[in-house]
């Protein structure tokens, strides 16, 4: 199934209007999952909503919530979710770190008992459109062992770096070497092996069966270094913003208790340290060095972090967004249930 990428927004929008979320809010949502659809990042798109329906229908995620400002001291906020919808939470928090970033020059603004707010670099994209470097962080639920360990304390927990200007460098990593959602991506559709070094078995041991990574455990990005990584962002996150932490955590894949995530929000004004054109004119030239370097074996060319991701999103905006199999037939279920037309 191949459609344009306004006609699965409004579907989106339909969907989460169908459960109790606000117009506005269904908007910014589907909005968020769509643009991960575009970038070619579909592990955190239109996947995602059957999950976020079935959290909101069994209640767990307060659709009526927009949370509140904990705290505010200089450039450093604190804000409660209140278990509201991930994508409400950030939108207010990137806000507020945009307000704090340009009125301090740096700002940090975590965020705690919120929900999945699907990709951190939209949230990241943000703030570098309104000219701050802007590093965006979220803890998860804990589906990955720390270092030497069989059972599972940490998340995937995402670090995502973007940069105001034009398109020249946007990094966003889980800290595991996929996202979760790229192996629930492959159970969807019924593929039976995923690459080495992507997971775990129960006891610790590395897989290529889907279904063995399903019931086992995510592989930490680069071992120890992945597992310190993601301590690191629980730090910044749950540590900082007084948040539950590693097996306090929901999920959006748990249910009977909230997910109770935590989000950092950190924005840095560039202006603070030299002229926006020079910063853009600097991340040029360093992008440039990087590319500049002989292509490996087996490589046409050498791509920098950003780079795949615009090209797929200038490809799908002309030619649709593919949605596998697997998916639609979990979104046109969720429409039939509501009596949504389904696009076609």
């Amino acid at each position: 199934m191949i459609l344009a990428h306004r006609k699965l927004e409004s579907f989106a929008e339909r969907i989460l209007e169908s459960v109790g979320v606000a117009a506005p809010n269904a908007k910014l949502v589907a909005h968020s999952l769509v643009a991960s659809n575009l970038r070619g990042v579909d592990s955190h798109g239109l996947q995602l909503l059957p999950f976020y329906v079935e959290q909101m229908e069994h209640g767990n995620i307060n659709v009526a919530a927009e949370g509140r400002v904990a705290s505010e001291t200089g450039g450093c906020l604190i804000y409660d979710g209140e278990n509201a919808i991930g994508q409400v939470v950030a939108e207010q928090c990137c806000g507020h770190a945009i307000r704090l970033g340009k009125a301090h020059g740096i700002a940090v603004v975590v965020a705690r008992e919120s929900n999945h707010f699907g990709a951190a670099a939209f949230w990241a994209q943000q703030l570098s459109e309104a000219g701050l470097v802007g590093l965006v962080m979220c803890n998860a639920s804990p589906l990955v062992a720390p270092w030497q360990g069989k059972e599972p304390r940490l998340g995937t927990n995402p670090i995502c770096v973007s940069v105001p200007g034009p398109e020249t460098w946007l990094l966003d990593m889980a800290t595991t070497t996929v996202a979760a959602g790229k192996i629930f991506r492959a159970h969807f559709n019924h593929e039976p092996k995923i690459p080495a070094g992507w997971a775990m078995d129960a006891e610790g041991v590395p897989t290529t069966s889907t279904e063995t990574a399903m019931n086992g455990l995510l592989m930490p990005l680069g071992g120890y270094k992945g597992s310190g990584l993601a301590m690191m962002v629980e730090l910044f996150t749950a540590v900082l913003g007084g948040g539950a932490m590693s097996t306090q955590l929901g999920g959006i894949r748990i249910f009977g208790q909230p997910a109770r995530v935590s989000q950092s929000f950190i924005a840095i004004d560039v202006s603070r340290f030299l002229p926006a054109e020079e910063f853009h004119a600097r991340m040029e030239d360093l992008v440039a060095m990087m590319k500049s370097s002989a292509p490996a074996k087996g490589f046409d060319e050498v791509l920098v972090a950003g780079e795949p991701e615009w090209r797929t999103e200038q490809e799908r905006l002309k030619d649709g967004i593919p949605i596998s199999p697997g998916v639609w037939q979990d979104l046109t279920t969720i429409a039939a249930r509501h009596g949504i037309p389904v696009p076609e």
